[in-house]
């Protein structure tokens, strides 16, 4: 049998939903215990500056924001556990987690495993993310003011991040490997109105420069149809291609939305009472650090309103049956 630890809280995930969970969880004496998952500290790991999370006056670095969020939740007693949850069953009293052939038993979940961009799988993708590439024209686009820049992708994401982009760069592209983009009328309209805006159909991305330079100077283009490929100086290569929440390890046991992200009511309830969710796994319309903090505050109140109307509930009961 497996090693089995009980705990009244859990948290999943170490973004800024996950550990403002645990900061205001831990300030409550209730203990929490934080999987970091695959990606400790969440998407702002990949972000170079931060600009807009109030607090800072100049531009904070995404991984030194998570550092420093990570350390003040340990100051109030939360623990951490470097590894990811396996499976779960939420069917059970307490829940059961299992990690790394440990058990883990909790009366309380939160769930903030966040959400990933959907990315185009190059090398040179990875080691340039966060200097040039983006997924996230809100968070960045501001650091591209009068540079060319490429968003790839057909569907509203695309359109919706190439027109906020116009506020910032000289010109933007959009690239798509198809003939037609899948995206709503009103919103091709709207970038097709656009003066800065233009389009490259059948055309896809197969490699990014420079990685050795540690920065974006083009693009290698493949045309979908002949195969040819060209060189395209660019500034900087915005991923439009949309999130995937990470919400899979809780398929039919959670409620989810049609596109996979957790459904949620009066503030951050689940389907399962006593489960909580925050942050960009149940938020696709914002999706900001500072919205996700703030719903993974909401989730550990909700948590401890929940933990302590149970307590005082149990405490009726066998009072009761004297």
């Amino acid at each position: 049998m497996p090693t089995t630890e009980s705990r009244q809280l859990i948290v999943l995930g170490s973004g800024a939903a996950g550990l403002t969970a645990a900061i205001y969880a831990a300030r409550a004496n209730l203990q929490p215990l934080v999987f970091e998952g695959v990606q400790p500290g969440g998407q702002l790991t990949i972000t170079s500056e931060v600009e807009n999370f109030p607090g800072f006056r100049e531009a904070v670095l995404g991984p030194v924001l998570m550092t420093e969020m990570r350390a003040q939740a340990e100051r109030f007693g939360t623990e951490f556990v470097q590894a990811q949850v396996d499976s779960v069953n939420l069917n059970a009293r307490p829940f059961e987690l299992h990690a790394d052939g440990k058990r883990y038993l909790t009366e309380a979940l939160i769930v903030a495993t966040g959400a990933s961009a959907k990315l185009l799988g190059l090398p040179s993708e990875a080691k340039l993310m966060g200097h040039g590439v983006s997924a996230c024209a809100t968070c960045d686009g501001f650091f591209f003011r009068g540079k060319r820049v490429m968003v790839v992708g057909g569907g509203d994401t695309a359109m919706e991040e190439a027109t906020f982009l116009t506020k910032f760069a000289a010109h933007v592209t959009i690239v798509h490997r198809r003939e037609e983009f899948r995206a709503s009328k009103i919103m091709q309209e709207r970038a097709r109105a656009n003066a800065k805006i233009s389009f490259l159909y059948n055309r896809e991305i197969v490699d990014i420069h420079d990685a050795a330079k540690g920065t974006v100077t083009g693009v290698r283009l493949r045309d979908t149809n002949g195969g040819a490929e060209e060189d395209v100086e660019i500034d900087g290569v915005f991923m439009g291609i949309g999130h995937q929440p990470n919400s899979a390890l809780f398929q039919g046991q959670l409620e989810l939305h049609p596109n996979g992200y957790i459904k949620t009511h009066e503030g951050t309830k689940t389907s399962v009472e006593g489960i909580f969710a925050a942050g960009d796994v149940q938020d696709f319309v914002y999706r900001q650090a500072i919205t996700a903090a703030g719903s993974g505050c909401m989730a550990a109140i909700d948590a401890e309103r929940w933990l302590e109307a149970r307590t005082h509930g149990a405490a009726h009961r066998k009072v009761t049956s004297a």
